[in-house]
């Protein structure tokens, strides 16, 4: 019993953490808790893709598919805080307009805003918004199975930079300290996987393998990238892995659904 229960909260911590759900009851915290609900980040992504999945499906019923994408991505970012797509423009800050890891990092720290940061959001948002309209004309059921895919795949495979890459910056200052400081066994990883083994089977179509190596690809690139410049990565670089792999999540989609 007393097992289930430091489960739930684990669960509950990761929820809170990564959206802005509220959890009806208190919650301990410490940084163990934190760093041991790592297991549930992808689960979290689930919950959120299906919250997203119904937004799209309630507003493209009483407007069409555009709008329903537009209303769906600005309730996504209510849901989340813009979570991830903040560290995705401190990313396209630190790495666009610094030369060398301590200008990087110290750009990355900075809370506002610059060009490099405000042009990439923009073409992300552009390029999400056009993947999901082309999914969605192509599949209007399957397109809502493929944004909860999405939201599940990004987060698993975001998460897997814990166990492959080394955490740099001062982790006394940052938001990610707890799951920064080590990542957790093999189970846990797979109790992370399940989660998309789960969500493909809302939708078993092995092309879409091909969807998930496009955007493991990119999370490969983007660590190499990260190693090279800065020796690893931080939780800035976590949410713009997300971000990155859920996009190319949905224009992997698009090919398998084009030519195969």
């Amino acid at each position: 019993m007393k097992a289930i229960k430091n489960e739930l909260i684990y669960f509950a911590t990761a929820l809170m953490f990564f959206t802005r759900i509220p959890v009806p009851f208190t919650i301990p915290y410490s940084s163990e808790i934190m760093n041991k609900s790592q297991k549930y980040f992808a689960w979290v992504g689930l919950i959120v893709g299906l919250i997203n999945a119904l937004v799209l499906y309630l507003s493209t019923l009483l407007f069409n598919l555009e709008i329903g994408i537009v209303v769906m991505m600005i309730s996504n970012v209510l849901l989340t805080g813009a979570f991830h797509e903040d560290g995705f423009t401190d990313m396209c800050d630190s790495f666009g307009g610094g030369y060398g890891k301590e200008k990087i990092l110290t750009i990355m720290k900075d809370s506002r805003v610059g060009a490099y940061g405000t042009i990439g959001i923009i073409l992300l948002f552009a390029l999400k918004f056009y993947s999901i309209q082309t999914l969605g004309m192509s599949n209007p059921v399957g397109v809502l199975l493929i944004v909860i895919l999405g939201h599940t795949v990004s987060r698993f495979i975001a998460g897997t930079m814990i166990y492959t890459h080394q955490y740099v910056t001062d982790i006394d200052v940052s938001k990610s300290k707890p799951l920064a400081n080590k990542p957790l066994d093999g189970m846990a990883l797979l109790v992370s996987f399940i989660s998309v083994l789960a969500t493909f089977a809302l939708f078993p179509d092995w092309r879409l393998i091909f969807a998930f190596a496009l955007a493991y690809l990119g999370k490969i690139y983007m660590g190499w990238y990260f190693k090279k410049h800065i020796g690893g990565y931080t939780g800035d670089c976590l949410g713009s892995v997300q971000q990155v792999c859920e996009v190319l999540f949905y224009l992997g989609t698009i090919i398998v659904w084009k030519f195969i």
